[in-house]
């Protein structure tokens, strides 16, 4: 049962489990994809062991594709955060970790590489795949193509 981005408005939740790498990607990702279709989506991410800071390397990978997010800090994902989300997309974790009672969105399991390695250029295919599922995700769910 898909929900649609027509509707007044969507939450989604990107979540993995240090919040550092894959969840950041797909949140910086998933935000381009919202401001590109002009859709009223609000994103939320977080980590169920939230590391210290963003890895470098995801940093340096968004970057060229001219996304900035230098100043973001990983955060704790709590039931609070996702009551209210119509998808909660994971990424090495499980929504059953902080599912709160009653939550009735949909959950969805990326399986995806916990990392690139140690080098921007061994994070640019888990960045590629990461950009590509979620543009399928925004199609799926209902958003408008970007404009030409």
């Amino acid at each position: 049962m898909p929900l649609r981005l027509q509707q007044q408005s969507m939450k989604l939740a990107f979540v993995c489990v240090g919040n550092a790498g894959r969840s950041q990607m797909a949140t910086a990702f998933a935000e381009r994809e919202r401001d590109e279709r002009g859709t009223d989506v609000e994103i939320v991410t977080g980590g169920v062991n939230p590391a210290n800071s963003v890895h470098d390397e995801v940093v340096g990978v968004l970057k060229e594709e001219g996304i900035d997010i230098s100043d973001r800090t990983p955060r704790e994902i709590t039931p609070a955060d996702i009551e209210d989300a119509d998808y909660v997309v994971t990424m090495g974790c499980s929504v059953d970790q902080f599912r709160p009672e009653g939550w009735e969105g949909e959950a969805r399991q990326w399986n995806l590489e916990a990392s690139g390695g140690e080098t921007v250029a061994s994070y640019r295919p888990v960045r590629d795949e990461i950009r590509e599922q979620v543009k399928r995700f925004f199609d799926e769910i209902g958003g408008t193509t970007p404009a030409e």
